[in-house]
């Protein structure tokens, strides 16, 4: 068993300790922990965490990052004093870090860097964890895009396909700053693959509830993350023909939280799944321009893209349904840990939702196992029967289980 605590201690290195003695409260007596996930939020000095944990555990590994809140199944929060942390016992294995800290270079070069290095442990359907600190700088404001991060580490893997899952990480949801863990210290500007033992299989679930509400389009018109148009016409003229409003530069923030723009993966005519659906937020809209600019800069000049809508009902329902059929998944099964990434904007402080979908979560899962989870700024994924993408306006639900074999 996995040993999982939290704690929300102001005191950074109370704070680590804390949550390391309840997570070694659950492990079995005669288990000592071989390695650590630790999530950390913003407010909270993480070499100061860091040490609090190591007085508790000794220098064992240590991988994750910041967030903008955590998750457990004791409660959540996202104050940025929460410490979540998950403790993994020998028994099950080390598991095999690498680390690329060349962010600023280039995304899709680290990536690719990782995958050449990946491609020589993975076989198909091995189980990678990926986290990367999201901001790249404040001033100006930059995000590390995750989208060329993780085609670059397809490009690498040479048509081997683990099961990625994974966190563009956050200290707030303000996009204040970020951190990875590295394995023995905090680190900016860098991207941490974790492969978990041969035996550790899992099973990953897409939560976002969005729908689409429009046609097929095609992108026309792009420039990186700015789409300029939708089959042949203004892209914010569609949004607006198809919303019956005008949007200005007073409102074209409002659209983050109204709509997406989504890509549909495999056969377009199938059955509506989101679990097939990569949606991108839009970040603003040039009255100028009459263009919309994506979080990510990965739908191109072809892309068939659809309108969907956001909306808080919808993306509660799509936690409710999507719990239980992991529930109903892994029931007389033993799971041994339930691994939730939360896009931060989901919180209700962002959202306006009336009800916490991380709450939803608590109250629905039933898997046989401890929760460990942080709201983060991108979730990793696999979409459909194809590799993993970077996603937004997301949760991700990943079951890690003893079922693989050796």
């Amino acid at each position: 068993m996995i040993g999982v605590g939290r704690s929300n201690n102001p005191d950074p290195k109370e704070a680590g300790t804390e949550a390391a003695r309840r997570a070694v409260a659950l492990l079995d007596a005669d288990e000592a922990p071989a390695w650590a996930l630790l999530f950390c939020g913003g407010k909270h000095d993480p070499a100061l965490v860091l040490a609090g944990l190591r007085g508790v555990v000794g220098a064992i590994a240590v991988v994750g990052g910041s967030a903008a809140g955590g998750i457990t199944g004791a409660g959540f929060g996202y104050s940025g004093f929460e410490v979540a942390v998950g403790l993994f016992p020998a028994g099950l294995g080390k598991p095999v870090i690498l680390v690329d800290d060349g962010l600023l270079d280039g995304e899709g070069p680290a990536g690719r860097r990782l995958g050449d290095r990946l491609g020589g442990i993975v076989d198909d359907g091995r189980v990678v964890l990926l986290f990367y600190d999201s901001v790249a700088s404040t001033v100006p404001p930059r995000l590390h895009p995750a989208s060329p991060l993780v085609e670059g580490i397809y490009q690498g893997l040479g048509g081997r396909r683990p099961h990625l899952v994974g966190a563009g990480t956050l200290t707030d949801m303000n996009l204040s700053d970020g951190y990875v863990f590295d394995g023995t210290r905090p680190r900016k500007h860098a991207a941490v693959a974790v492969v978990l033992p041969p035996s550790v299989g899992a099973e990953t679930a897409i939560l976002h509830g969005c729908v689409p509400v429009s046609a097929f389009m095609t992108i026309t018109a792009v420039e990186g993350a700015d789409v300029l148009e939708l089959d042949g016409r203004p892209a914010l003229s569609v949004l607006e023909g198809m919303l019956g409003i005008e949007i200005g530069e007073s409102h074209g923030r409002a659209l983050s939280l109204m709509v997406t723009l989504g890509e549909k993966h495999g056969d377009p005519f199938a059955e509506y799944d989101e679990n097939r659906y990569v949606n991108r937020l839009i970040l603003r809209a040039s009255p100028e321009r009459r263009s919309i600019t994506l979080f990510e800069p990965d739908f191109h000049l072809g892309s068939v893209v659809q309108i969907m809508s956001r909306d808080n009902g919808l993306m509660v329902q799509s936690v409710r349904d999507g719990v239980r059929l992991m529930n109903e998944r892994f029931s007389g099964r033993r799971p041994i840990l339930a691994l939730y990434i939360d896009c931060a904007g989901r919180a209700s402080a962002r959202s306006g939702s009336e009800i916490e979908e991380a709450e939803v979560l608590l109250d629905e899962i039933a898997i046989p196992a401890p929760l460990l989870g942080l709201y983060s700024g991108v979730e990793i994924a696999p979409v459909g029967e194809e590799q993993s993408r970077s996603l937004d306006w997301t949760a991700v639900l990943t079951i890690l289980h003893g079922d693989r074999g050796p």
